[in-house]
């Protein structure tokens, strides 16, 4: 039962991530031209976390990512068996969280600024695969990196750890919106592009396999560190 209750707790932090995270994107665009849509769209989904890591950190850890989940399992913060729970998890909530969206705005005739749901791109990386592979592999390593230093409970930041690791997330997302539109998240990319159409899935693959690679290297690079801190 203590199993579930992670996976449920993981479906509802990834679908508001989604959901607001995705829907504010939507209405405000990330035109780095225009600044405030892509800063306000940064915070959006950086202060989910924020509230997330408070409202289900102590039930699942607030994963909300499988890469994060990823990064956890190296490090030998949850099982296999876990990882497998949280990453069906996430991904039904991120697609719960788009569908929510995509009945949203067609009922309510509101415009998605994005053209897709917020979902990630190569435009900003002038359509390459590899520029957009390197990108996300680079925020994904700072952002999961971070996240397990802060949540490290022998050296961890105690009951700041959420405000930290959000305020990381709007980090990577004000360097990674205007080049991939920012992912470090297969969930988060996954619900939008299965509503946005094609040319979205067509470009899936960069933004899972990206930060599960990003995700690995950090990993092994906390692990490194960490076990030699007392050396």
């Amino acid at each position: 039962m203590g199993s579930i209750k992670k996976y449920i707790a993981e479906f509802i932090g990834t679908f508001t991530l989604v959901l607001i995270g995705c829907g504010t994107a939507m209405l405000v665009g990330c035109d780095s031209k225009a600044g405030c849509g892509y800063i306000l769209t940064a915070f959006a989904f950086g202060l989910v976390i924020v509230g997330m890591a408070y409202a289900v950190g102590n039930i699942s850890g607030c994963h909300i990512n499988p890469a994060v989940s990823l990064g956890v399992l190296i490090t030998g913060g949850i099982k296999a068996a876990d990882f497998v729970g949280y990453v069906v998890a996430q991904i039904l909530g991120a697609t719960a969280g788009a569908a929510c969206l995509k009945l949203i705005f067609s009922l309510g005739g509101v415009t998605d600024q994005t053209g897709g749901l917020g979902s990630n791109g190569l435009a900003g990386v002038n359509g390459s695969a590899v520029a957009g592979l390197i990108v996300e592999i680079l925020l994904t390593f700072v952002f999961v990196f971070v996240i397990l230093g802060v949540t490290d409970s022998k050296f961890g930041h105690g009951s700041f750890g959420g405000i930290i690791i959000g305020f990381t997330l709007v980090l990577v997302h004000i360097l990674g919106i205007g080049l991939t539109g920012t992912s470090v998240n297969p969930a988060r990319s996954f619900g939008p592009a299965l509503f946005a159409g094609a040319e979205s899935l067509k470009v899936l693959w960069v933004f899972i396999v990206g930060p599960f690679i990003g995700s690995a290297i950090a990993a092994f690079c906390y692990k490194f560190l960490a076990s030699n801190k007392d050396a």
